[in-house]
């Protein structure tokens, strides 16, 4: 796992561009702490840049950018591929050579070999530029699930590229900020693809590619990879089966590393699962959890339940109140975009690097996959409530009742209503007194982005889980793990969403997927012979802090706009407010923000 930059501008000299991908690989050096590289076309007035966190090929054989063919390609590559050891024997049958063990080469090899179909044979996470000398063409391109972040700017002035967002303000051409990012970060709680807080920046749709031609300064882009609800696995039996086998070998590919790795431990049943197919794989195998003072929230009890029958080296640490107070400004600083959720990640990473551990496997997809959000019984509602009329849901957002408030999201047409229905945090009208913003133009605002296609063809459980994949999990859970992980130089492996399992579950029908008595259901009756009754015969609790409680205190009550944020802190420790709607606001009096 790494970070990459790089710029592309014909009117800049090449010394010029090299400072500022120098400058965007700085900022980017917490999440590639090990290595740092630089390859420059003078003629193209091209330079790639390269942050490394070693993970497989851990030695010099690994720097990056890499070349490969006699220097024809140049790569810069963050990410990592599970299947690369069966392409790199295809590849080798095909008499492609290789000179070391590393992934990265093996994507060179593919491309060199297959061209822009190769990106549909990789299985893993990646986010990756590729640069043809010989073409005179720049490939930027990123994994189907959209794991790991890649964003760009294509301008008058070229191509810029990189990993995080905040790399873009060493270039002074691209500094303008995107005027609209404040009302979808108060509308969802974070900022969701494709809007940035820069005009000109954007995230690379996942499962794409674009290409970029440095001597008519053309571009390209095409979707090489998607998923689809496909219903056609009926039978229960077969469907636990397959779910045992495919996961157990998702598990396993994801254990592939030549560093320590572990299993973020919640002591929930996505994480309990995936520790207990890790260790059945690792021999011994390493566990890392968190707990709190608070009994209400702490999973100790479920943890140590856990650890008893497992072989394994486990990390415990307790986060507590002080804790949260004393970490909170570095947490916001290490967001690159701003989110409402993610501490919880932070914490967990930081004990994850104080281990030695340098990646960690989590059960983000679970639940999206398999129906464990209240969203999947909710859907219902929304999808019947939608056929009011417009005049009477949008006439819903001057009433006194919060939830009759919220139905007014549901006159924004497709996906993004029912989204904001179910998940949004603050309605229009609350936005635009917020913001002090005219509320016609905050509902403008809201209805152009983001531009998503119907899912009505779906079954109402199979329409929550799009939702939940294609827009919270895609939007605020990954881009949380992966900014808040490599905050602290550590890689977030997610088997749920290895892409072979993932097909699987979108091909298991919907009455058979999400029936049963408990959430999750399926992946229960795959799984309890192997886990204790307790860790699945219980209430989701979700991997939470006691936020409202922490947040209660004091010190968070003034900002920068006092009157405003005290209101809201009253409301907040009365139980009007919600923990993340309030930390959203905080984040808006944040000087990075505001």
């Amino acid at each position: 796992m790494c970070r990459i930059a790089g710029v592309v501008n014909p009117a800049l000299p090449t010394a010029a561009l090299q400072a500022i991908v120098k400058e965007m690989c700085s900022l980017l050096k917490h999440g590639g702490p090990d290595d740092e590289g630089f390859y420059t076309s003078e003629e193209e007035h091209l330079v790639l840049g390269h942050r490394r966190l070693s993970l497989i090929d851990l030695s010099a054989c690994g720097h990056q950018p890499m070349p490969y063919a006699d220097g024809r390609y140049q790569l810069t590559y963050n990410g990592e591929l599970y299947n690369y050891k069966e392409l790199k024997k295809e590849l080798q049958q095909a008499g492609r050579p290789f000179t070391t063990v590393s992934d990265t080469e093996v994507i060179l090899a593919a491309f060199a070999e297959w061209g822009t179909n190769s990106f549909a044979r990789f299985n893993g996470m990646f986010a990756f530029a590729l640069w043809d000398n010989e073409e005179s063409k720049l490939f930027l391109v990123r994994d189907p699930s959209g794991v790991k972040p890649l964003y760009y700017a294509l301008t008058k002035h070229g191509l810029a590229f990189a990993s995080e967002a905040r790399a873009f303000q060493s270039i002074a051409y691209l500094g303008e900020t995107n005027p609209d990012w404040p009302v979808y970060l108060l509308a969802y709680g974070h900022l969701p693809e494709p809007v940035t807080k820069l005009k000109s920046v954007q995230p690379l749709p996942k499962g794409s590619w674009l290409s970029y031609n440095t001597i008519d300064q053309s571009s390209k882009q095409e979707t090489f990879a998607s998923f689809q609800y496909s219903d056609v696995i009926t039978d229960r039996t077969d469907a636990i089966k397959l779910v045992k086998y495919m996961l157990g070998n998702a598990v396993k590919s994801h254990l592939i590393s030549d560093a320590p790795i572990g299993v973020f431990l919640s002591g929930g049943l996505d994480s309990s699962i995936l520790a207990s197919l890790a260790n059945s794989h690792e021999g011994v195998m390493n566990t890392i959890s968190i707990y709190f003072e608070e009994p209400k929230y702490s999973e100790k009890k479920f943890q140590d339940l856990l650890i008893g029958q497992l072989k394994c080296n486990h990390y415990q640490h307790l986060v507590s109140e002080a804790d949260f107070h004393e970490c909170l400004s570095g947490i916001i600083n290490s967001m690159d975009l701003p989110s409402c959720d993610g501490i919880n990640t932070w914490f967990i990473s930081r004990y994850a690097k104080q281990n030695g551990l340098k990646a960690v496997l989590s059960g983000i997809g679970a639940d999206e996959l398999f129906g464990g959000y209240p969203s999947f019984t909710r859907i219902n509602a929304a999808l019947a409530l939608r056929k009011v009329p417009y005049s009477m849901l949008r006439a819903g957002r001057h009433s006194t009742y919060k939830q009759l408030r919220r139905l007014a999201y549901l006159s924004i047409p497709g996906p993004v209503g029912q989204y904001l229905f179910l998940r949004g945090q603050f309605t229009p009208t609350n936005i635009a007194e917020q913001l002090g913003a005219d509320e016609k133009d905050v509902w403008e605002i809201l209805e152009a982005q983001p531009v998503l296609l119907p899912v009505d063809n779906l079954s109402p459980a199979n329409q929550a889980s799009w939702l939940e994949m294609n827009l919270y999990m895609q939007n605020q859970l990954l881009r949380d793990a992966d900014v808040m992980s490599m905050a602290h130089g550590v890689e977030i492996r997610v088997p749920f969403l290895d892409i072979p399992f993932q097909k699987l579950a979108q091909r298991i029908d919907s009455n058979t997927k999400y029936k049963g008595a408990l959430g999750k259901q399926l992946l229960i009756d795959a799984f309890k012979e192997v886990l204790p009754e307790v860790i699945w015969n219980r209430p989701k609790m979700g991997f939470s802090f006691p936020f409202k409680k922490w947040l209660s205190h004091p010190r968070y009550q003034v900002g920068n706009n006092a009157n405003g944020l005290a209101g809201s802190h009253r409301k907040l420790q009365t139980g009007e407010l919600h923990w993340s709607q309030f930390f959203t606001l905080l984040l808006m009096e944040n000087p990075s923000y505001a």
